[in-house]
């Protein structure tokens, strides 16, 4: 799969990917297409219609913990629910432990989501995707950092549990806008230090990062240095001019002083020059 800003395969990058599609194992996708693979048997159909997708999913993203009864309600029926929906709520348990089995959903007045070690969990990878990339970025270990940056990118770049609304639903995909985000970000980084022939790539990144949120200025940032490497000092003080114009018409601000310490390098490069 080959997708904006020149990402790579995710197979490569993250064995794991390939290893829970391809093998079997217990493998749960939230964002995009909805898939539940247990034991490598797909399930996701069999769950109790959408209630029962809603319930599935608020428990493995708090698979964590235990919940009480009271927040299963609100977390399917919404803010409105009532106590006459409990006996609606023991319906859906009892039909999805059939399908998922007992043992992966303990407990009564408290509930808990059972799964077994190396699970595959789309939204968790994302999330330890971002960790990994950020931390390779703040080591400066280029080469390391974009395989889990793309990951972190691609996962949180899908719709989570399309045709679903709740007030949770919102708040998490509102964490995996900020991942997307922050993990493009980590790419154009990694590819602007690895330099040369991934210079381009990480202007192209750094383009996007600027048409996804304008008002963020790593990426006003990271194409500014692209460009100045790749022998662009112009177009890069372009790009810094636009920032300015911008930030001091809709915010009445000044750019920050990383972008402006960079601003004023490549005026000495055109000095020098």
């Amino acid at each position: 799969m080959v997708a904006l800003g020149g990402f790579p395969n995710l197979s490569p990058i993250f064995p794991k990917l390939a290893a829970m599609s391809e093998a079997g194992g217990t493998r749960i996708q939230l964002c995009g297409r909805f898939v539940v693979r247990l034991d490598g048997q797909r399930v996701e159909e069999a769950l109790p219609g959408d209630k029962g997708q809603l319930l599935f999913a608020y428990l493995v993203l708090n698979r964590l913990r235990r919940i009480d009864r009271d927040e299963l309600l609100i977390a399917v029926y919404g803010e409105d629910a009532t106590p006459g929906h409990h006996p609606r709520l023991s319906v859906l348990l009892s039909k999805l432990r059939r399908v998922i089995g007992s043992e992966r959903l303990t407990g009564r007045a408290q509930l808990e989501l059972v799964l077994p070690a190396g699970v595959f969990v789309d939204v968790e990878v994302a999330l330890e995707g971002l960790h990994r990339a950020e931390s390779h970025v703040a080591a400066g270990e280029w080469a390391e950092a974009w395989g889990p940056a793309g990951i972190a990118y691609h996962v949180a770049s899908r719709p989570l549990l399309q045709g679903h609304d709740q007030p949770w639903l919102d708040e998490w995909r509102r964490r995996l806008d900020d991942v997307r985000l922050r993990g493009l970000e980590c790419f154009a980084a990694a590819r602007l230090g690895l330099g040369g022939p991934t210079l381009p790539q990480a202007a192209d990144c750094a383009r996007q990062l600027i048409e996804l949120a304008p008002f963020r200025e790593t990426g006003y940032l990271i194409l500014m240095k692209a460009l100045a490497e790749g022998g662009n000092v112009a177009e890069a003080l372009r790009v810094y001019d636009g920032l300015r114009l911008m930030l001091r018409d809709e915010l009445g601000i000044a750019p920050s002083p990383a972008v402006q310490s960079v601003y004023r390098g490549l005026l000495g490069e055109t000095t020098a020059v």
